[in-house]
């Protein structure tokens, strides 16, 4: 699945099916009966909508390798992932400066999850299309901003959670982690996605919603980028389970920058039609991936005949954040009371992390030293900051 759209009143949706065809619907996804052979980016001042669609087998089986005629062999060995061994984000731009893409793959990041949390395939493939996401859109934020995806929805999945930060660290978790099998749109259910933007030396965070109208989550955080942010791209992010393993997972974002002209777009649009074909799964781009695709090749097919340039990649990986010092500070804010109680009914304080399951417990004694040391270290920094 993935999503097209830009800043007017026009938003448009990919689907992918086992022909070379794309189904497009209009804004309001009302009228689902118009169908078109083509749909694809729009221009600042005009919806383009080729009669025909560019040329190309439509005959050609779904096992052809498209990215081996888009030869990345002229890059840098340091952009190349040979069989996705380690997880990947890279960007990529055109040599006009009109398109950029960044591309995903993160299979080793959804399998570390999955041991985490104990998940089931629809939790693993619900938490890795929203990490996924995130992954996608921190890429080429500051180190230490943050971009925080939640789907609030009241399905059984009971919400998903993924955070990112412009170094590739990435963390999540879902409420239901044991999910049996049912369809992802159906364990979501309706609801909304939230998007939050943060960094340390902001005042506030930037906030964004929009409804759940879809359910696969990539098209849905699609159509917040266009309805939301107002930005002109295209995104897919999915992943493919089997059993307790993940075999791939990964993503890309196709983003149009400013005086792009309508040829880039043709050309872009045109090789989007061909990477769909050619990954020839509802799942994009994990059949590409599954064929040994990289994110380099990914960018190479979608970018092709414009002069790829390779920007920048991090490799992305799972950090929790969670410490000592996070379980202080909220033991701190509860009353004493509260905690004194606790502490005769259980005989300790102990709390899990939702996003790494790492357990954290305290006996009394551990506890009162803790608390002491915690009231002497906010003594002596307010007698500094006094001198």
């Amino acid at each position: 699945m993935g999503y097209i759209g830009r800043t007017s009143s026009r938003i448009h949706c990919i689907h992918a099916f086992s022909s070379p065809r794309i189904l497009w619907t209009d804004p309001t996804f009302k009228n689902t009966s118009r169908k078109s052979s083509f749909r694809g980016f729009h221009h600042p001042t005009n919806h383009i909508n080729l009669s025909s669609p560019p040329s190309y087998s439509p005959t050609l089986p779904h096992s052809a390798v498209l990215f081996n005629t888009f030869s990345s062999n002229d890059y840098d060995e340091t952009f190349k992932n040979k069989s996705n061994i380690r997880d990947q984000v890279l960007t990529c731009i055109s040599a006009n400066g009109e398109m950029k893409v960044t591309a995903a793959t993160y299979r080793n990041i959804v399998n570390e999850m999955m041991m985490q949390h104990t998940l089931t395939s629809v939790s693993a493939d619900a938490l890795g299309r929203a990490v996924g996401c995130a992954l996608l859109l921190s890429n080429g934020m500051k180190d230490q901003q943050t971009f925080q995806l939640t789907v609030n929805g009241d399905g059984p999945i009971r919400g998903i959670l993924a955070i990112s930060n412009g170094l590739g660290h990435v963390r999540g978790y879902v409420g239901s982690p044991q999910l049996g099998n049912i369809s992802l749109p159906e364990a979501i259910g309706k609801g909304t996605i939230q998007v939050v933007k943060n960094h340390p030396d902001w005042p506030r965070p930037y906030n964004g919603i929009t409804a759940i109208q879809n359910g696969d989550i990539d098209r849905d955080v699609g159509l917040y980028l266009a309805e939301s942010e107002q930005k002109s791209c295209a995104l897919a992010a999915a992943t493919t389970i089997h059993g307790i393993l993940c075999t791939s997972a990964g993503g890309y974002v196709v983003e149009q920058l400013p005086g792009c002209t309508e040829e880039t777009i043709r050309t872009v649009e045109s090789n989007l039609q061909q990477f769909v074909l050619q990954d020839g799964t509802d799942k994009l781009p994990t059949g590409i991936l599954s064929k040994g695709g990289t994110p380099l090749d990914i960018c190479s097919m979608i970018l092709h005949g414009l002069d790829m340039k390779p920007l920048m990649q991090v490799e992305p990986k799972v950090l929790c954040e969670c410490n000592d010092n996070r379980l202080l500070r909220a033991v701190r804010l509860l009353p004493k009371e509260e905690v004194d109680d606790i502490i005769a009914t259980v005989g300790k304080i102990e709390a899990r992390c939702h996003f790494c399951g790492k357990v954290y417990r305290w006996g009394p004694e551990e506890l009162e030293l803790r608390l002491a040391q915690a009231k002497k270290n906010a003594a002596a920094e307010t007698n500094n900051n006094f001198e």
